[in-house]
């Protein structure tokens, strides 16, 4: 089989980043502000964010092989989403200072992997992105529309999943000290992460990466 023109995959990666990261949070956020969902805004919206700036982090730090990119990318994308909502009835400005720390804290964790994919995997490292976005989105969301129905230690495994508890715990009396287990993971695992990317090829440092995430992990599950 001929392989595809080199212009293919970039193309197809940042289509991939645009649709998922963008189009789909955007088409979640108008619909459920038009009553076309059960769910009120204010319980969705830190699952939105959490995909939309996964998608967009995580695949464009893939795709153009820098950390930075996605960063501000997912950055973007977070910033945009919160005033749609804010657009639509959600009041943020109380609530500013921990959502801001918590959408910081999930973008840089999110452009981290994208980087790491990107160093480990070449210009196929975001079809691995895409698959982790795809991945944590249907449990997240499944998570969202069916609660109870996935194990709780499931859910703690997952990045999306904390950035989502964050959002959602900025909405809260508690602020950003009510979701602090969920922040310190996503700084923590970004940390690990971006660890492993700067000492690629050496392998040792996953050991490291792993051994954080597990451990973040059981605190998300026993603090949240």
């Amino acid at each position: 089989m001929p392989e595809p023109p080199p212009l293919v995959w970039p193309v197809l990666a940042w289509a991939c980043m645009v649709l998922i990261g963008i189009v789909a949070p955007v088409t979640a956020t108008l619909l459920i502000a038009q009553g076309q969902s059960s769910l009120p805004l204010n319980s969705a919206i830190g699952p939105i964010l959490a995909i939309g700036m996964m998608g967009t982090g995580m695949i464009a730090a893939a795709a153009a092989g820098r950390f930075a990119t996605g960063v501000w990318l997912g950055l973007a994308v977070g910033i945009g989403l919160l005033l749609l909502a804010e657009a639509l009835g959600q009041p943020l400005l109380p609530y500013m200072p921990a959502l801001g720390l918590a959408v910081l804290a999930a973008t840089i964790s999110f452009a981290a992997r994208g980087a790491l994919f990107a160093k480990s995997m070449g210009g196929k490292g975001w079809l691995m992105a895409l698959f982790v976005v795809a991945g944590e989105a249907a449990i997240v969301l499944t998570a969202l529309a069916m609660p109870g129905a996935l194990p709780e230690w499931l859910l703690a495994l997952l990045p999306a999943q904390w950035a989502s508890l964050a959002i959602q715990t900025g909405f809260a009396e508690a602020g950003m000290f009510g979701a602090w287990a969920a922040l310190l993971a996503l700084g923590g695992t970004a940390a690990a992460t971006l660890f492993v990317a700067r000492l690629w090829p050496s392998r040792w440092p996953y050991l490291v990466m792993f051994t954080t995430w597990l451990g973040l992990s059981a605190l998300v599950y026993y603090h949240s």
